[in-house]
């Protein structure tokens, strides 16, 4: 049963779209993600207080912080596993009962541990802890379904589910605001948690339209050993691009001030719109360099065009409309943060490079370098920061610019002479 099983996933009629159909559908899916998370946040803002706004934004970055250790590099290996032939059903199977364990238990853990650490700002309530449990596992889990969906040639299928989740989401926090102006922290992050929700349960959809597979979670060590042995060294690297930004409001919130924390995350938040099409290309970039090492060159430079071009075009409308942009959250927010979002539109530029050095490291196993380069270029992006954050946002935001700016110089020197190596190694 389980062999008939692996064989009807793995022999399914899969059309796989080029490479290029895959990323431009992955950066349109983060784009309605974004501009639904962007409208959020608008009613966020009039719907309650500063304080609140910057509550929810910190519990929104804790539940990312969480999926994105909770997710141990099991995305990554599944794209490896499938590009090296294995059966989708045995691995994607092994992948979402490792990440739902590890997702729960991640949760569970930043809540006893703000509870701790910081009282004064911690929730108790139980909508609350239920919520950021659900978003915590729910999110991981659709990380998981993006990059399987990667691996099948199907990354276009991300825009119908960022869709439906991002506007299930916003119709909820636009309910709130109509029936309960001032609403708490809590209720905002279950209208948060909803449009996520709503994402996974998609995603599970359409996984098993497209390839037939029906989930049957297994935490047997025959199957997830190799997985997370494949998984670990991807999470890591993957982890030394997501942390900094993540980490920052949560430290803004907490050790500076819950203002702070708000003022700054709209700008981030608009900047990783930007940073998202780099993001997607070298996923599409890293699946595609599993599959057709020969391509990796080639694959390299068509990817970082495409990153520069889509990724530029985005940072540019957030350069000349920042103001107005920031303006529908409020003067408050215009005024605090408008050069903020310039400042970190422009480091596009830079974070395209850092991310076709780490597709390629990921694609050619130089795991332990790229890991390096990533730890000590996000503890200075974070400390650099954090020490500019008594001048405000924008001041923040050109010390991050700075920093990663060098950083991209260096990796980018090693990046061409990865390349160089690749081709002369070429039978």
């Amino acid at each position: 049963m389980r062999a008939k099983r692996a064989t009807a996933v793995t022999d399914a009629s899969i059309v796989r779209h080029s490479a290029l159909r895959s990323s431009l559908g992955l950066v349109a899916a983060k784009a309605a993600q974004t501009g639904a998370g962007f409208a959020f946040w608008i009613v966020a803002a009039r719907a309650t207080s500063d304080r609140e706004v910057g509550l929810t934004t910190a519990a929104v970055s804790a539940v990312m912080i969480c999926t994105q250790l909770a997710v141990l590099g099991a995305g990554s290996a599944v794209i490896v596993s499938v590009g090296r032939g294995e059966p989708p059903a045995r691995v994607l199977d092994a992948a979402f009962a490792i990440v739902g364990v590890a997702g729960t238990v991640l949760a569970l853990g930043y809540l006893v541990l703000q509870s701790v650490v910081a009282p004064d700002t911690a929730s108790a309530s139980v909508l609350f802890w239920l919520t950021f449990l659900v978003a915590a596992v729910a999110g991981t889990l659709v990380i998981v379904l993006d990059q399987a969906l990667v691996a099948l040639g199907r990354g276009s299928s991300a825009t119908l589910r960022y869709a439906l989740g991002g506007g299930v989401s916003l119709a909820a926090a636009g309910l709130v605001a109509w029936r309960a102006h001032g609403a708490s922290a809590d209720v905002l992050m279950a209208c948060w948690t909803l449009g996520t929700a709503v994402a996974c349960v998609v995603g599970a959809v359409q996984l098993r339209r497209l390839v037939g597979y029906r989930p049957r979670p297994s935490l047997r060590s025959a199957r997830g050993r190799p997985l997370l042995a494949l998984g670990i060294p991807h999470q890591l690297l993957t982890l030394t691009e997501r942390t900094p930004g993540l980490v920052l409001p949560l430290l803004l919130a907490h050790m500076v001030a819950p203002e702070a924390a708000a003022y700054w995350y709209p700008a981030w938040m608009m900047a990783w719109a930007a940073y998202t099409a780099p993001v997607l290309m070298g996923i599409v970039q890293f699946s595609e360099g599993v599959r057709d090492a020969d391509r990796l060159v080639s694959t390299t430079w068509a990817s970082l065009r495409w990153s520069l071009t889509v990724g530029g075009l985005a940072a540019a409308v957030l350069v000349l409309f920042a103001h107005p942009l920031l303006n529908l959250l409020g003067e408050r927010y215009a005024e605090s943060s408008a050069g903020a979002l310039r400042w970190l539109a422009a480091g596009l530029v830079p974070y395209a490079v850092l991310q076709a050095y780490n597709a390629v490291c990921r694609a050619s196993g130089r795991y332990a370098e790229a890991i390096v380069v990533g730890v000590a270029l996000g503890t200075a992006l974070c400390a650099s920061a954090l020490a500019a954050a008594d001048r405000g946002a924008t001041a923040m935001a050109l010390a991050w610019l700075v920093v990663l700016s060098i950083g991209a110089v260096m990796v980018g020197l090693r990046l061409v002479a990865v390349l160089r190596r690749v081709t002369q190694d070429a039978p």
